[in-house]
């Protein structure tokens, strides 16, 4: 019922409900952990998609993490937070030329490139600049190792080049003057909890950065391994252990860097750092009885919180979920759990965030906590659905706690709308 000490229902008097809550102790044991076990070549550069707040990642940097980005927006976050441009990547299948002239004037150090037209674009765009702009190669692989929830590879996908395709392009570093292809990129899953897959993934992708050096001529300035590590949502699962991931990797990187000692080494991480940080935390509005199943129909639900839905899964099971009222251990001394769908304000049978779930028995009033909540909670949710708008968000650090994102308020959600005026004529603006 306390985060460093501080009672959940005091958060939701300070900052209301629905409301993110963040654990900075948390977001610092998971990076440094896994810093200090990996080998001292291996950077970890943390995935803002997980979780773009500027303070989370600020955490993070603070433990040492690098940033990894996919948007303008994080790539400013990163910047904004602290984080050097030689410790930036940028990364995604369609980038607009935008984002591409941000990362040459910015310095980034490496735009992951995801297919030859793009290829072609940085290199244009570079040469109007006169700079060299350092590129990592994404692969696309042809193999498919088992064991993640996601797998990313031996597909056709929108993401990177096949690797056949790689290995046939020729001499890339003669073709391009301005772009500097010099490194891989190459991710195979995600939402790894067995340590010798990541182990299996990680010495196929050296052997295909030195296949790909070879038949390309490039320099492996950088190779990004990708990384996948899981966090253990569901009955059954465990937490990947960052010390036996060390036991698969490390070997495998002292072998490579060897025979490559200047070549830079990136793991990427973003559900593994944040996602154990995180509760969502949920105002109990109403409780009923629908044919014999119970309710409890909260202030928020799966537009902020896709994820809890079962997104990308066939069947539904619930995030680790608790009762977070003070009111929770004397519930627990009365007497058995009961069965309780938790849902959600939306106009919509989908809007469940529990279904069938172990809790106590619940009142109006009542906090409910959905656990591991820190990685793609409204980052990866509808927050626009019926126009509600994202929650607010809080960091907890070093015992206090800090408003991180504000409410959105109706003012906030209608402030970018026009009003069209049947009539009127069009100004210089509406024309743009």
């Amino acid at each position: 019922m306390r985060i460093q000490g501080i009672e959940y229902e005091e958060l939701a008097r300070r900052f209301g409900t629905p409301l993110y809550v963040y654990d900075g102790e948390v977001l610092t044991a998971a990076i440094t952990g896994l810093r200090q076990v990996l080998h001292p070549a291996v950077e970890v550069f943390y995935s803002l998609k997980a979780n773009p707040n500027i303070s989370v990642f600020d955490v993070l940097r603070a433990g040492g993490a690098r940033a990894e980005v996919s948007s303008l927006v994080e790539l400013r976050t990163a910047l904004a937070a602290g984080a050097p441009p030689e410790d930036i990547i940028f990364l995604g299948p369609g980038k607009s030329e935008r984002e591409l002239i941000a990362c040459l004037e910015s310095g980034v150090h490496a735009i992951v490139c995801e297919s030859f037209d793009e290829l072609d674009d940085i290199e244009h765009l570079a040469a109007e600049r006169g700079l060299r702009q350092r590129v990592l190669l994404r692969v696309n692989p042809e193999c498919a190792i088992g064991g993640s929830r996601l797998t990313m590879g031996g597909k056709p996908r929108q993401f990177g080049i096949d690797e056949a395709q790689v290995l046939a392009a020729g001499n890339l570093a003669k073709k391009y003057r301005y772009a500097d292809v010099a490194g891989v990129h190459v991710y195979l899953g995600t939402r790894i909890l067995d340590a010798e897959v990541v182990g299996r993934n990680t010495r196929y992708i050296l052997d295909l950065a030195d296949r790909v050096a070879h038949s390309t001529g490039i320099r492996l300035d950088t190779v990004d391994i990708g990384g996948g590590l899981g966090v253990a949502y569901f009955e059954g699962e465990r937490d990947i252990d960052p010390a036996e991931v060390a036991a698969q990797v490390n070997p495998l990187v002292a072998a490579f860097t060897a025979e490559h000692p200047g070549t830079r080494l990136i793991m990427e991480s973003g559900r593994y750092l944040a996602g154990r940080a995180g509760v969502y935390l949920l105002g109990v509005r109403y409780v009923k009885e629908s044919m014999g199943e119970r309710f409890a129909i909260a202030d928020g639900g799966t537009h902020h919180h896709m994820a809890a839905v079962g997104i990308g899964s066939f069947v539904k099971r619930n995030f680790p979920a608790a009762l977070l009222s003070r009111r929770a251990q004397e519930a627990a001394d009365v007497g058995e759990d009961e069965s309780w769908n938790v849902t959600g304000p939306l106009c919509t049978p989908n809007d469940s965030v529990l279904k069938h779930a172990s809790l106590p028995a619940l009142v109006p009033g009542d906090l409910v906590g959905i656990q591991c909540s820190g990685a793609y909670g409204p980052s990866a949710s509808p927050g626009l659905f019926l126009s509600h708008g994202f929650p607010a968000e809080v960091l907890v650090v070093d015992g206090a706690a800090h408003l991180v994102r504000s409410r959105d308020e109706p003012e906030d959600l209608m402030r970018p709308q026009y009003l069209y005026r049947r009539g009127a004529a069009a100004d210089k603006e509406s024309e743009f």
